[in-house]
């Protein structure tokens, strides 16, 4: 992949962005709950923004496959609002003090009116979904929302220990690809499209959402604290083991491996500083290795779409993938 596609990437939101304006009026139309706290956390979600990528991506194969106009922009909130309570959620698992460089909403508003702001996204999701009257689309939104929480507790169940590459890929694959595969084969789902252009969709959506969350790893070990508006080394803090430690603790000599498990113990970097870790993970090739398997689940995505004909949205799509892994934050 040409490095110089970033900037195409971001010409490709741009592609949609009136209709990512209407998506942004649906989600302040959609959160109004009535209830104070539920408005001020959705606000204050909205207000941290983000490039919409997983609204962008319903939208470009809303376009590819000719979803009407109302579907798509539905569509897109619906993934927008999933997206937003698995946020707030996983904040409040987390403990997060941060969210895109503000205050998260368990840190702002606690951890009770949070989590229930976060149920009461999912069931405007859904009602949302239902007025579709597809059950198709309704079915890929139930399993998907399942894949998310079995995501939820298999971290749970992984916090604080080693695990291998391939225990980690099964996590992300359910808390962070299985929303960009759904995202991407929705609205071609609710235009009846068939079943081998959902196919392709949900490869293009699935590796797309790999590299995202590859990207997101390395990041934590790469990025600064303001450009990536939280701590950085927060993973392996919580207790999480992603693909560049993996490696590093695989590649590592024995006595440096005790790193890992010392912050993994003490959750925090007390005994051992961040930048011991850092300078490991680096040296050990941890990196490279990471960064080399995020561009080849870019490589796949790219080439899943490319099995559409020619047309302004599947280049426009095709760009996405560059946008994804030489993101800064």
């Amino acid at each position: 992949m040409n490095p110089t596609l970033s900037e195409a990437g971001l010409d490709a939101l741009a592609l949609v962005r009136d209709e990512l304006g209407q998506v942004e009026a649906a989600l302040r139309d959609g959160a109004n709950a009535g209830s104070a706290a539920v408005d001020a956390i959705g606000r204050h979600l909205q207000q941290s923004g983000g490039k919409r990528i997983r609204a962008a991506l319903v939208l470009l194969t809303g376009r590819l496959t000719a979803c009407p106009p109302p579907t798509r922009i539905r569509l897109a909130a619906i993934v927008e609002m999933i997206h937003a309570a698995t946020l707030i959620h996983d904040d409040v698992i987390d403990e997060a003090p941060t969210r895109r460089g503000r205050p998260s909403a368990n840190a702002t508003w606690g951890n009770p009116r949070s989590v229930l702001a976060g149920d009461w996204l999912y069931m405007q999701a859904f009602r949302l979904a239902l007025a579709e009257r597809h059950f198709g689309v309704l079915d890929a939104l139930i399993s998907l929302t399942q894949a998310m929480v079995e995501g939820e507790l298999l971290q749970l169940d992984m916090q604080g220990r080693l695990v291998t590459p391939a225990e980690h890929l099964d996590l992300i694959e359910r808390k962070t690809a299985r929303l960009f595969a759904v995202g991407a084969e929705l609205a071609a789902l609710a235009a009846g499209r068939p079943a081998a252009e959902l196919d392709r969709l949900e490869r293009f959506g699935r590796h797309l959402g790999l590299a995202f969350q590859m990207v997101d790893d390395l990041l934590d070990f790469t990025a600064t604290e303001t450009a990536l508006g939280k701590p950085v080394g927060g993973d392996l803090r919580e207790g999480k083991m992603t693909l560049p430690a993996i490696y590093a603790y695989e590649s590592a000599p024995p006595a440096a491996r005790e790193r890992f498990t010392r912050v993994l113990d003490e959750r925090a970097y007390a005994s051992v500083p961040w930048r011991d870790v850092q300078s490991l993970v680096e040296s050990t090739g941890a990196l490279e290795r990471a960064r080399r398997e995020s561009r080849e689940q870019a490589a796949l995505a790219l080439e899943a779409i490319l099995e559409f004909p020619p047309s302004p949205w599947r280049d426009a799509l095709a760009r996405l993938p560059e946008l994804v892994i030489s993101r800064s934050h």
